[in-house]
């Protein structure tokens, strides 16, 4: 049954640093609800976003008249063996999906290091993994299927007109609302994860080797010191390491909660910084284990943050994370929560921070409780300097002028927005910002 909350019900992000109180939330079960509720704002004049784990840190799903739930529209809706395809509900989380691929023998090939968000989110926004080779979440659809700001259902594939796909695929939810997805999957397989302690000089010297050599790869740089955590993912007939479920989830507990208080001691005690760092890594690093491919991409948090994230040319790694040490170094705050760094292919999606170049990631956390100004903008001055594209979950103040100079089908990206939602039924003021329109 479609529930609809017709008082103002108080919505925040994850992280607690985005509010609002839409007038309604929907919480459709069937894609006729969807549709008759995206009518019913139509005709009313009204805007409309589409919430789901709410994992995003910019204003993405804020609204301030209608908010529509995809909580309840959830699960696999069909299975292709042969082709190992499988078509998604759009409002299911990342672990359940992952789940329900394994008891089918399926996985995904690459996955992001947070599995709470719902695949339409983290399609829209270009979540992604780490590995060389490996493009974003996106590039693993091959179908879609929305509603329309008139009601009306859209279906596209990739093989049908690749054009309008690659549109549509991450599209911050300002072309429609999706409600499937179609996901291009594997055969199931187990990796072993390395984790191991390394200096910053280390893990940059050994950057092509790792990219080379490894499936997947990545580090952790521990701000305002010179330590570092390399972490690799390779691909292993192995046995899983010999952890029950109850037993992972209590170490994986363990490690976000010990992390999380270590780095709060860190924030009021800075003296502590060094020696907090090192116990962290003496938790993390010099770890071998093997996973099942549902298991082995999640990656534990030090509880709640806030975060931005720049993709950036790949051949600019080196320059970047240097003038980014020099940059912290020159600052009197210090944050102790480590910054991460991920490699990601190029792919042809328009709107995709990973759009027809190599990048690398780089993801920057603050506390929730305090003006990270301060400590990103004089980081986010060396992003722009190296022509980093945002993450569009994340922190973030671009705007068209500047979006347009970095995506090459930006312009064309927003001409096809006007002509698939000419009223802006789908625009919120953050929005609004981004493509330089105005809110009726």
């Amino acid at each position: 049954m479609n529930t609809r909350s017709a008082r103002p019900r108080l919505w925040h992000n994850w992280a607690g640093t985005v509010s609002c109180e839409p007038a309604y939330c929907a919480y459709p079960v069937t894609l006729e609800q969807i549709q008759s509720e995206v009518m019913r704002i139509s005709e009313e004049g009204e805007r409309l976003r589409v919430i789901g784990s709410g994992h995003s840190f910019s204003e993405l799903c804020w609204a301030d008249e209608n908010h529509l739930s995809l909580s309840r529209f959830t699960g696999i809706d069909s299975v292709d063996f042969q082709r190992r395809r499988v078509w998604v509900r759009a409002g299911t989380q990342l672990h359940r999906l992952t789940e329900s691929l394994a008891d089918r023998g399926l996985a995904l090939e690459n996955a992001p290091d947070l599995d709470r968000q719902t695949l339409a989110g983290a399609l829209a926004t270009g979540s992604h993994g780490t590995g060389g080779t490996f493009g974003n979440l996106a590039t693993l659809v091959t179908g879609l299927r929305m509603v329309r700001t008139d009601g009306a259902v859209s279906a596209m594939t990739a093989d049908g007109d690749p054009e309008t796909f690659h549109a549509h695929v991450v599209a911050l939810g300002a072309l429609g609302v999706v409600t499937h997805i179609e996901l291009q999957c594997v055969d199931d397989y187990r990796l072993r994860v390395d984790n191991r302690s390394a200096t910053l000089g280390e893990a940059l010297e050994r950057l092509d080797e790792l990219r080379r050599d490894h499936r997947n790869s990545s580090f952790y740089w521990f701000p305002n010191t010179h330590s570092a955590l390399i972490r690799t993912a390779d691909v292993t007939r192995d046995r899983p390491t010999a952890l029950a479920p109850v037993q992972r989830g209590l170490r994986q507990r363990i490690n976000r909660n010990t992390f999380a208080g270590m780095s709060l001691i860190a924030r009021h005690m800075p003296q502590t910084a060094d020696r907090m760092t090192q116990i962290s890594l003496q938790m993390l690093a010099n770890r071998s284990e093997v996973y099942h491919a549902r298991n082995a991409y999640t990656f534990s948090h030090p509880g709640r943050f806030q975060q931005m994230e720049y993709a950036l040319p790949v051949e600019h790694t080196v320059a970047v994370l240097r003038a980014l040490q020099r940059a912290i170094g020159a600052l009197s705050i210090r944050i102790p929560l480590p910054i991460e760094v991920r490699f990601v292919a190029a792919d042809p999606h328009w709107l995709s921070p990973h759009s027809q170049r190599d990048s690398v990631c780089i993801s920057i956390p603050a506390y929730t409780d305090m003006e990270s100004a301060a400590y990103f903008e004089p980081l986010v001055e060396i992003f722009d300097r190296y022509d980093g594209r945002p993450h569009w979950g994340m922190v973030h103040k671009l705007r068209a002028e500047a979006l347009t100079r970095l995506y090459p089908r930006f312009e064309d990206f927003r001409e096809l927005r006007r002509q698939a939602d000419p009223r802006g039924l789908l625009l919120n003021r953050h929005l609004a910002r981004l493509f330089a329109e105005s809110l009726r």
